[in-house]
């Protein structure tokens, strides 16, 4: 996935727009360090991570 649709995905998570490029080159750094480390696919650590953040948006506009 490139880091532009990455950044689109996490701005409609909630992610602040101005921040949301730079923490799609940080989500897909730690994608890819995950998959390695874990033995997962891309796609799987990118998803783990991707729901991770949408409940800490989620937690934190209650």
């Amino acid at each position: 996935m490139e880091i532009s649709e990455l950044a689109k995905i996490l701005a409609a998570l909630g992610c602040p727009a101005e921040k949301s490029a730079e923490m799609a080159a940080q989500l897909d750094k730690r994608a890819r360090q995950l998959a390695a480390e874990k033995g997962r696919s891309y796609d799987e650590a990118l998803q783990h991570l991707i729901g991770l953040m949408r409940q800490g948006w989620a937690a934190q506009g209650k």
